[in-house]
């Protein structure tokens, strides 16, 4: 280290020594740190739901919601995705560039019913969108439908107020029946999947979509039957 005009000047040898990469101790040590909050941010997502869920029992009236589930990256997930992108390992980097480190799924009955929870998410007061992945109008190339939300909410601490971003991915049953099985195929097959397998994959994902549109008919007919205007609201 050197001293010019009464500042210090670091040399090659020690800058490199700072911007060198957290060992997997300090990693784990760090996420420990976060990793509590981002999990109170998917409790606040959930028990919402959960009191929408109620609400529509109580009421006796159709339940857009089938199930809820929800996990929090884990250490090597969110590594991985930071070397993906081609970012610094460091979880403060993960906090500013990583905004699906805690994730809810929400598992629906009918297309329309994902979009009448976005709604009513997006409604309360103190939520707000951060970003929107509509892949039911414009699936993936692979044929996965979903709709994916990332919203900023409040999570209260001791220290006070803090807003945490999380990833909401809604989807009927049958859009998350493609999905699971397609996960669970491409994780046992080679890292090079024939094209005509692809193919196959988007066919089935196709073919189980156009069964979501013909099943949300015949729901909307037998709402009609029963009186019904199909909008679920009052």
């Amino acid at each position: 280290m050197s001293e010019k005009n009464g500042s210090l000047i670091l040399n090659t040898d020690q800058l490199g020594m700072h911007l060198a990469e957290p060992s997997m101790d300090e990693l784990m040590h760090d996420y420990a740190q976060i990793r509590h909050v981002y999990a109170a941010g998917i409790r606040e997502i959930t028990s919402r739901l959960e009191v929408l869920q109620s609400e529509f029992q109580y009421r006796g009236r159709h339940n857009p919601i089938h199930h809820i589930e929800s996990r929090v990256k884990t250490l090597t997930s969110v590594i991985k995705k930071l070397k993906n992108l081609g970012l610094p390992l460091s979880i403060a980097t993960a906090k500013k560039s990583l905004r699906d480190i805690a994730g809810v799924r929400v598992v629906c009955c009918y297309v329309d019913d994902i979009y009448r929870i976005a709604e009513l998410l997006l409604a309360q007061d103190d939520v707000s969108l951060v970003e929107k992945k509509d892949y039911i109008e414009s699936p993936k190339a692979n044929g996965y439908r979903s709709l994916h939300i990332v919203v900023d909410l409040p999570v209260y601490l001791s220290e006070g107020k803090v807003f945490i971003p999380v990833e909401v991915q809604i989807r009927t049953v049958a859009m998350d029946f493609w999905a699971a099985l397609e996960h669970g195929i491409r994780y046992k097959a080679p890292a090079d999947v024939p094209a005509v397998i692809n193919e196959e994959l988007r066919i089935c994902a196709d073919i189980i979509a156009a069964t979501d549109d013909r099943m949300l008919e015949i729901f909307k007919a037998i709402q009609r039957l029963n009186g019904e205007d199909g909008t679920g609201k009052e």
